[in-house]
């Protein structure tokens, strides 16, 4: 275990890629269950339980989704497990780190300094998907970042038409 959280702090700082992940559906069932769970504990801060699981669950499928797509049109399907494990991996890992400062936003409304490490975490989440995508499908980096951002633009529109009450929309 040690090991996959050490091999997922790598792909975060750019050393390593979705490659170097086992290829293992054990391995790829632990980091859905693992994205599930740290979802469910950021988006519970906000809302129900309820809300918040199928949040979690919608999330992990539109990354599992969105992956499985992307590797389709591409003609890369063999690299499904590691590139959408490395995805729900990282996603963890950074969500985890972004807990606190997402409880402290909803504790502190306007802090200048949690603004900016959610800014960062934001930023960074971002450049970690788009360095996935470059090494899955053999890509230019501002291509990959291009991706990534269509990604999370998507993800978070998906969130915000099944879940309205996620955004504040009544």
């Amino acid at each position: 275990m040690f090991e996959l959280i050490k091999l997922l702090f790598d792909i975060c700082l750019f050393k390593k890629g979705p490659q170097n992940l086992p290829f293992s559906v054990w391995v790829w069932r632990l980091l859905i269950a693992a994205d599930v769970v740290v979802s469910f504990l950021m988006v519970n801060i906000h809302t129900n339980w309820l809300s918040s699981l199928l949040q979690a669950i919608v999330s992990v499928l539109f990354i599992v989704g969105f992956s499985w797509l992307m590797l389709y049109i591409t003609r890369k399907p063999e690299r499904f497990y590691q590139t959408s494990g490395a995805l729900l991996g990282t996603d963890a890992l950074i969500s985890f780190f972004a807990l606190p400062a997402i409880a402290s936003m909803t504790i502190e409304r306007g802090s200048l300094l949690v603004f900016a490490v959610t800014t960062v975490l934001m930023a960074w989440h971002w450049a970690v998907i788009g360095h996935i995508f470059r090494n899955a499908l053999e890509q230019a980096w501002t291509f990959s970042l291009g991706l990534a951002f269509l990604y999370i633009l998507g993800s978070y529109q998906v969130i915000a038409l099944l879940f309205p009450e996620a955004v504040g929309v009544k």
